[in-house]
Protein backbone atom coordinates (compact mmCIF):
# COMPACT_ATOMS: atom_id res chain seq x y z
CA UNK A 1 0.00 0.00 0.00
CA UNK A 2 1.03 3.59 -0.63
CA UNK A 3 0.17 6.19 2.00
CA UNK A 4 -0.58 9.64 0.61
CA UNK A 5 0.53 12.65 2.62
CA UNK A 6 -1.59 15.80 2.53
CA UNK A 7 1.08 17.60 0.49
CA UNK A 8 0.41 15.21 -2.40
CA UNK A 9 -3.35 15.31 -1.95
CA UNK A 10 -3.38 19.10 -1.92
CA UNK A 11 -1.41 19.28 -5.17
CA UNK A 12 -3.82 16.82 -6.80
CA UNK A 13 -6.84 19.02 -6.12
CA UNK A 14 -5.52 22.60 -6.06
CA UNK A 15 -3.38 23.69 -8.97
CA UNK A 16 0.15 24.51 -7.84
CA UNK A 17 3.71 24.03 -9.07
CA UNK A 18 3.63 20.35 -7.97
CA UNK A 19 0.27 19.36 -9.46
CA UNK A 20 1.61 17.73 -12.62
CA UNK A 21 4.27 15.88 -10.62
CA UNK A 22 1.70 14.63 -8.07
CA UNK A 23 -0.67 13.50 -10.82
CA UNK A 24 2.12 11.56 -12.55
CA UNK A 25 3.00 9.80 -9.28
CA UNK A 26 -0.60 8.73 -8.76
CA UNK A 27 -1.00 7.64 -12.38
CA UNK A 28 2.08 5.41 -12.11
CA UNK A 29 1.16 3.92 -8.71
CA UNK A 30 0.87 0.13 -8.76
CA UNK A 31 -0.48 -0.41 -5.25
CA UNK A 32 -3.60 0.62 -3.33
CA UNK A 33 -3.55 4.27 -2.25
CA UNK A 34 -4.51 4.97 1.34
CA UNK A 35 -5.38 8.16 3.17
CA UNK A 36 -5.74 8.51 6.89
CA UNK A 37 -8.46 10.64 8.42
CA UNK A 38 -5.60 12.96 9.44
CA UNK A 39 -4.59 13.37 5.79
CA UNK A 40 -8.17 14.04 4.70
CA UNK A 41 -8.60 16.65 7.43
CA UNK A 42 -5.26 18.33 6.67
CA UNK A 43 -6.07 18.53 2.94
CA UNK A 44 -9.51 20.02 3.55
CA UNK A 45 -7.99 22.57 5.91
CA UNK A 46 -5.36 23.43 3.28
CA UNK A 47 -8.13 24.08 0.72
CA UNK A 48 -9.75 26.47 3.21
CA UNK A 49 -6.45 28.16 4.01
CA UNK A 50 -6.10 28.98 0.32
CA UNK A 51 -9.45 30.77 0.50
CA UNK A 52 -8.28 32.70 3.57
CA UNK A 53 -5.07 33.69 1.74
CA UNK A 54 -7.16 34.72 -1.28
CA UNK A 55 -5.31 32.24 -3.51
CA UNK A 56 -8.59 30.61 -4.57
CA UNK A 57 -12.26 31.43 -4.10
CA UNK A 58 -14.67 29.45 -1.92
CA UNK A 59 -16.21 27.74 -4.97
CA UNK A 60 -12.79 26.31 -5.92
CA UNK A 61 -12.21 25.00 -2.39
CA UNK A 62 -15.64 23.35 -2.41
CA UNK A 63 -14.84 21.83 -5.80
CA UNK A 64 -11.55 20.44 -4.53
CA UNK A 65 -13.32 18.94 -1.51
CA UNK A 66 -16.05 17.48 -3.71
CA UNK A 67 -13.52 15.84 -6.07
CA UNK A 68 -11.60 14.41 -3.11
CA UNK A 69 -14.83 13.05 -1.60
CA UNK A 70 -15.83 11.50 -4.94
CA UNK A 71 -12.46 9.77 -5.28
CA UNK A 72 -12.77 8.38 -1.77
CA UNK A 73 -16.34 7.20 -2.42
CA UNK A 74 -15.34 5.60 -5.73
CA UNK A 75 -12.56 3.64 -4.06
CA UNK A 76 -9.69 5.44 -5.80
CA UNK A 77 -8.34 6.00 -2.29
CA UNK A 78 -8.90 3.85 0.78
CA UNK A 79 -9.78 6.17 3.68
CA UNK A 80 -8.69 4.75 7.02
CA UNK A 81 -9.14 6.15 10.53
CA UNK A 82 -5.98 7.42 12.18
CA UNK A 83 -4.97 4.51 14.41
CA UNK A 84 -4.63 5.38 18.09
CA UNK A 85 -1.39 3.39 18.04
CA UNK A 86 0.08 5.95 15.61
CA UNK A 87 0.58 8.37 18.49
CA UNK A 88 2.82 5.99 20.43
CA UNK A 89 4.72 5.13 17.25
CA UNK A 90 5.15 8.84 16.44
CA UNK A 91 6.43 9.53 19.95
CA UNK A 92 9.03 6.81 19.57
CA UNK A 93 10.02 8.05 16.11
CA UNK A 94 10.28 11.61 17.44
CA UNK A 95 13.01 10.60 19.85
CA UNK A 96 14.89 8.67 17.20
CA UNK A 97 14.37 10.67 13.99
CA UNK A 98 13.46 14.28 14.75
CA UNK A 99 16.91 15.26 16.11
CA UNK A 100 18.51 14.45 12.75
CA UNK A 101 15.70 15.47 10.37
CA UNK A 102 13.85 18.36 12.02
CA UNK A 103 10.54 16.85 10.93
CA UNK A 104 7.36 18.53 12.25
CA UNK A 105 5.03 16.66 14.59
CA UNK A 106 2.12 16.40 12.13
CA UNK A 107 4.44 15.09 9.40
CA UNK A 108 5.85 12.52 11.80
CA UNK A 109 2.32 11.48 12.73
CA UNK A 110 1.62 10.81 9.03
CA UNK A 111 4.73 8.59 8.91
CA UNK A 112 3.57 6.71 12.00
CA UNK A 113 0.08 6.36 10.52
CA UNK A 114 1.54 4.93 7.31
CA UNK A 115 3.49 2.37 9.30
CA UNK A 116 0.55 1.46 11.54
CA UNK A 117 -1.76 1.07 8.53
CA UNK A 118 0.68 -1.31 6.86
CA UNK A 119 1.94 0.92 4.05
CA UNK A 120 5.37 0.19 2.65
CA UNK A 121 5.62 3.50 0.78
CA UNK A 122 4.67 7.10 1.44
CA UNK A 123 4.22 9.79 -1.19
CA UNK A 124 5.10 13.25 0.05
CA UNK A 125 6.37 16.55 -1.30
CA UNK A 126 7.84 17.68 2.03
CA UNK A 127 11.65 17.36 2.11
CA UNK A 128 11.97 16.86 5.87
CA UNK A 129 9.13 14.35 5.93
CA UNK A 130 10.73 12.57 2.98
CA UNK A 131 14.01 12.19 4.87
CA UNK A 132 12.24 11.16 8.08
CA UNK A 133 10.10 8.56 6.27
CA UNK A 134 13.24 6.96 4.84
CA UNK A 135 14.80 6.92 8.32
CA UNK A 136 11.64 5.18 9.60
CA UNK A 137 12.03 2.45 6.98
CA UNK A 138 9.44 3.53 4.43
CA UNK A 139 10.06 3.74 0.71
CA UNK A 140 9.41 7.21 -0.66
CA UNK A 141 8.77 8.83 -4.01
CA UNK A 142 11.39 10.94 -5.73
CA UNK A 143 10.99 14.63 -4.97
CA UNK A 144 10.23 17.04 -7.82
CA UNK A 145 13.13 18.93 -9.29
CA UNK A 146 13.32 22.53 -7.99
Amino acid sequence: MIYLDASIVFSLYCADRNSVFAASLIAAARAPLILSSLCEFEAVNAFSLCVFREEIVEREALGARYKLDMNIESGAYLLRPLPESAFARAKSLAQRITPSTGVRAADLLHIAAALELGAKTIYTLDQKQHKAAQAAGLMVNELPKP
